[in-house]
């Protein structure tokens, strides 16, 4: 599919305004930072209107809605929350809160995994590798996991991929290649090796006609089957500090990954073992995954705080098509056919995807302090933070 179809589904799905889309995961419904909803092009100078804020506590975890209700983790006084939101309003429905160092490295600290929602209930996994199941509406606690009784070491920021629901399980990417733990029990359904892994959240991927996950680990690729945890291959990533952040994207039979040390890589798998199609440093990948609409690639290069861009590569071929310093860093997520960016400055834009370069429709200061957390949107709602904890709550719903 190229830009011009891609972009056509997109536009068609987005054509009732009317209805509005949960956000319930990492990423929003499909983990691909995409959603259908049709928005506002048309800002103040001043921005969106800021319909309530929220002090979550440090860290990087992401929003996830669903339901009406909004849900993220943060850390205050050596303590992990996870908070409950009414999703229009901002009024505090409930919290759970439990011990758990900051852990500061190189940035402010806290939590990094986003909450999952599904069936009426909540799945989190703490920096340190607290897992948890509660009720959605309540905040009651239905079941808790502590991966460091089964050995687990965690990595050296923590653990910060987000729970992926598979049938009966919840995968997790911690351990040396993945976890699960049982869905309605919390009990530990199988374990690959206990050693510190990558930062990437678990990604489902079609191999030779079965399903599969792939989990981002420390020095690999590695896909795995869901149910048993079996190991189906591997592929060598080696980066600085075992850092491979952004999630593996899955294009078509193919799977792209990079990092902010080694480069790009497209792989092909056949007959059961990877290949690359090119390796390549075109895309030097640190955090946000970027947005793949059709066959290009828009996303963020280089490593964080040094020198960055913002650019389009075409993923089949990985050639580079445009680059762009302003804005020089942040995260994406695209929404009824437009880009919504989010700069590590707090700077939000909206443009269309574009082969020809990105051209700002809208921009504004939303936010102060440093803003690595991908937006979310839910129902017409964005949803933004930054490290330190402040959570503000956008309208971008569009009008008639």
């Amino acid at each position: 599919m190229n830009l011009a179809s891609a972009l056509c589904v997109v536009s068609l799905l987005a054509a009732s305004p009317a209805f509005g889309a949960d956000w319930p995961q990492w990423r929003g419904p499909n983990r691909n930072g995409i959603s259908s909803e049709k928005i506002s092009a048309h800002w103040p100078a001043e921005g969106p209107k800021v319909l309530w804020r929220a002090s979550v506590g440090t860290g990087f975890s992401s929003i996830s809605v669903s339901e009406g209700r909004a849900y993220t983790m943060g850390n205050a006084h050596e303590r992990e929350t996870i908070w409950c939101f009414d999703a229009s309003t901002g009024k505090e429905l409930w919290k759970h809160t439990y011990p758990s160092q900051l852990g500061p490295v190189y940035n402010e600290g806290g939590p990094v995994s986003t909450p999952t929602v599904a069936s009426n209930r909540v799945f989190t996994i703490s920096k340190w590798g607290d897992v948890f199941c509660l009720d959605a509406a309540k905040g009651a606690v239905i079941w808790e996991h502590d991966l460091r009784r089964d050995g687990v070491v965690s990595n050296r920021w923590g653990f910060a991929g987000a729970p992926l629901l598979w049938h009966k399980l919840v995968i997790l990417n911690a351990g040396a290649a993945g976890c699960a733990l049982e869905r309605d029990t919390g009990r530990l359904a199988w374990l690959n090796g206990t050693k510190p892994t990558g930062y990437a959240s678990p990604t489902l991927y079609h191999s030779d006609g079965k399903e599969c996950v792939l989990i981002f680990a420390a020095k690999h690729l590695v896909a795995v089957e869901p149910q048993t945890g079996h190991e189906l291959w591997r592929f060598p990533w080696e980066t600085g500090w075992d850092t491979n952040n952004p999630d593996p994207l899955v294009h078509r039979d193919r799977i792209f990954i990079s990092s902010f040390s080694h480069g790009c890589a497209l792989l092909a798998v056949h007959n059961g073992r990877p290949q690359a199609v090119y390796d390549k440093k075109t895309l030097y990948n640190h955090l946000s995954p970027g947005i793949l609409l059709g066959e290009y690639l828009y996303a963020f290069n280089g490593e964080a705080t040094k020198q960055t861009d913002f650019r389009c590569l075409h993923l089949p071929t990985g050639q580079v098509k445009w680059t762009r310093k302003d804005p020089a860093f942040g995260s994406l997520i695209c929404a009824g056919g437009k880009l919504l960016v989010l700069s590590e400055k707090g700077e939000l834009l909206l443009g269309d995807p574009s082969l020809a370069g990105f051209h700002p429709l809208a921009r504004a200061q939303v936010l102060g302090g440093l803003c690595w957390t991908p937006p979310a949107l839910a129902n017409g709602l964005l949803y933004i933070r930054n490290s330190k904890g402040d959570l503000v709550c956008l309208d971008l719903r569009s009008k008639p």
